[in-house]
C-alpha cells in the first residue's frame, strides 16, 4: 500500500482540506498520514473561525510520519504563516518523493488562509521542492503578480513558476468564465492543456484540495505526471457529478467516487 502524507488544514465541515485529503486517498487505495496547520470551523456556508498551530507542533507530526511509516508521496495544503512553511520546508528537503503543492491563500469564501507577508517565502522555500504547484486564477496572479490571460498567458504563467523552481506546474482555470473549461500543466516534458466542459454545480468545495491529492495519489502509485493529471481531473469532475447534495452553500463532493486507473508508465516515457 502507497503512503500518503497530507499536510495541510482540517475543515470541521469535511468538505476540503485534510478530511477531503483523506477521503481522496481512500478512493485511490492509499494510506494517508496527515501534519495538520490549522484547525477550522467552517461548513458550506462559509469559515467562522481558524486556529494556526504552532510551527514545531507540524514539524512534530512530519517527523513522526516519515521517521516510523515511511512516505512514498506529499500532498501540502493550507500552511497559514512563514514560520509553518519554513518548519515544512526543513522537514521535508531531505525526502526524495514527489511533492505536490497546492498554493491555498484563501478559502472559497473569500477569507485569507495565508498571511501575504508568507507568500515570499513559500516561493523561496516549498516552490523548489514542488514536483508539481497546482494554483488556481487568482493563487497564480497572488504569486505572480499578473492575471494569466487565455491559454497563452496560463502556459507563460506555468512557465514562470518552474523558473521559481518548481519542477511542474499546473495552472487550473475553474475561476475563469470560460464555457470549456481548461487546465494547463507545464512540465520538463511539454506542456498539455487538459479540458472539458464546464460542469454546472454549487457542489464545489474542496475541488483544489481533492484535484490536488488526486494527483499526488496517482504519482505515488508510479503514474506519469501527465496521466496522473488526467485521472484526477477525471475522479474530480465524477466526485462533483455525484455530489451527495449536503449543505446550504458550497457543498463537497462524492469522494466515494471510484476513479478510473491509469496503468503506471515507466519514469521518462510520455
Amino acid at each position: 500500500m502507497k503512503r500518503l502524507l497530507v499536510i495541510a488544514g482540517s475543515d470541521s465541515g469535511g468538505g476540503a482540506g485534510i478530511q477531503a485529503d483523506i477521503k481522496t486517498a481512500a478512493a485511490f487505495g492509499l494510506y494517508t498520514m496527515t501534519a495538520i496547520t490549522a484547525v477550522s470551523a467552517q461548513n458550506t456556508t462559509g469559515l467562522s473561525a481558524l486556529k494556526l498551530m504552532p510551527a514545531g507542533l507540524v514539524a512534530a507530526q512530519i517527523r513522526a510520519c516519515r521517521d516510523d511509516i515511511g512516505i512514498d508521496a506529499i500532498k501540502i495544503g493550507m500552511l497559514g504563516s512563514a514560520s509553518i512553511i519554513r518548519a515544512v520546508a526543513r522537514e521535508i528537503a531531505v525526502l526524495d518523493v514527489p511533492i505536490v503543492l497546492d498554493p491555498v491563500l484563501v478559502s472559497s469564501s473569500g477569507q485569507r488562509l495565508l498571511a501575504e507577508n508568507a507568500i515570499a517565502t513559500l516561493k523561496t522555500l516549498l516552490l523548489p521542492l514542488a514536483s508539481l504547484v497546482t494554483p488556481n486564477l487568482p493563487e497564480t496572479c497572488a504569486l505572480l503578480g499578473q492575471h494569466p490571460r487565455g491559454l497563452k498567458g496560463r502556459v507563460a504563467a506555468a512557465r514562470q513558476l518552474i523558473a521559481l523552481g518548481a519542477e511542474a506546474a499546473l495552472i487550473k482555470g475553474g475561476h475563469s468564465h470560460e464555457r470549456i473549461l481548461r487546465d494547463v500543466l507545464v512540465w520538463p516534458g511539454g506542456s498539455l492543456c487538459v479540458q472539458g466542459a464546464r460542469l454546472t454545480s454549487r457542489h464545489t468545495h474542496g475541488t483544489g484540495c481533492t484535484y490536488a491529492t488526486a494527483i499526488a495519489c496517482g504519482l505515488a502509485q508510479g503514474l506519469e505526471l501527465p496521466a496522473a493529471v488526467g485521472q484526477a481531473r477525471s475522479y474530480l469532475q465524477g466526485a462533483i457529478r455525484t455530489a451527495p447534495g449536503l449543505g446550504h452553500g458550497h457543498g463537497p463532493l462524492n469522494h466515494a467516487f471510484v476513479p478510473t486507473p491509469r496503468t503506471p508508465r515507466r519514469r521518462g516515457t510520455a
